[in-house]
């Protein structure tokens, strides 16, 4: 018997959640396809300031102007295309009256891709098309993680417990959301006012690490964990389910505010301007990575030997 993964379909996927899980592996794979082409074609940009003959410098900067045209005709399927997903969520929730994950991430976006596409067409001023390419890689990748994650727990019996574990990170997620959107309007407008060169940089890279795709996956990743490791105890027939659901808590709330943590310590790096967008792309992976990483630990519990993590502490 094959050990499930957090990327092993579920028994019981429908088509719908087939072709969800499809399309958004689709547009994964393209995003991340156009970064690497992005970051590349914006590597002459890093050089720029580097002290060099003038004719190598005027050599430089027309490869700069071909380079920044060849990554805005890259990044437009992917903000049409591969980021669709943002911009639907973000116009549901606006039409609902709230904000959802999705309106910062299309906030983000857009702060860092329309400027870049002016500074492109004037020929003046700072692009960030590979920051806008990262971002929506990182994004979808977290994003599809946590697509097989819920997929993998919506087959789970319901609990009274689960569903309040659920609703308590959303709520968390919820907040956080709002209070990161209230901060980088802000410091964006603060630097705006003191150094207008750095006020776009800080508030997409504020507005980047808004996102809440660590918290949004940190109960469904354990839920689905715990799904396999259950498989596994089933299958060894031996374990006990009771510590298994104890463990389950302890680590989806290590994700929850463990993630949370993460995004309070970056958050003020961000805000004096010591994190590029960039950057701030990286650290959303890293963080979504790692509550994944630290879920799947749950599934140690379902194999032949004991495991501290199922231990009790009581």
């Amino acid at each position: 018997m094959h050990a499930p993964s957090l990327l092993t379909p579920p028994p019981h996927m429908t088509d719908v959640m087939r072709r969800a899980r499809r399309h958004m592996l689709a547009r994964t794979g393209l995003a991340w396809l156009i970064m690497m082409q992005v970051m590349m074609l914006a590597f002459p940009g890093y050089l720029r300031h580097g002290a060099r003959a003038a004719d190598s410098q005027l050599a430089l900067e027309q490869a700069i102007i071909l380079m920044n045209w060849l990554s805005l005709i890259l990044c437009v399927p992917l903000a049409l295309y591969c980021a669709w997903p943002v911009w639907s969520g973000a116009w549901r929730d606006l039409r609902r009256g709230r904000i959802g994950m999705d309106v910062p991430v299309a906030l983000g976006i857009l702060a860092a891709f329309i400027p870049s596409v002016i500074a492109t067409w004037r020929d003046a001023g700072e692009v960030y098309f590979d920051s806008v390419s990262m971002f929506v890689a990182f994004l979808l990748a977290a994003r599809f993680l946590e697509t097989c994650a819920r997929q993998a727990v919506s087959g789970q019996p319901g609990g009274g417990r689960d569903a309040g574990l659920l609703r308590s990170a959303d709520r968390l997620a919820f907040w956080f959301v709002c209070l990161q959107i209230l901060l980088a309007v802000l410091v964006g407008w603060y630097w705006w006012r003191t150094q207008p060169d750095h006020a776009l940089a800080v508030t997409v890279a504020l507005l980047v690490m808004s996102c809440p795709c660590a918290m949004s996956m940190s109960v469904p990743s354990a839920l689905a964990a715990r799904h396999a490791a259950r498989l596994r105890i089933a299958a060894a027939g031996e374990g006990d389910v009771a510590a298994l659901d104890g463990a389950t808590r302890r680590i989806a709330l290590q994700n929850l505010y463990g993630s949370l943590v993460w995004h309070l310590l970056m958050t003020p790096l961000a805000a004096f301007g010591w994190v590029q967008p960039w950057l701030a792309a990286i650290t959303m992976l890293l963080s979504t990575l790692a509550v994944a990483a630290n879920a799947w630990r749950l599934t140690r519990g379902g194999r032949g030997h004991a495991a501290p993590l199922l231990a009790d502490p009581a």
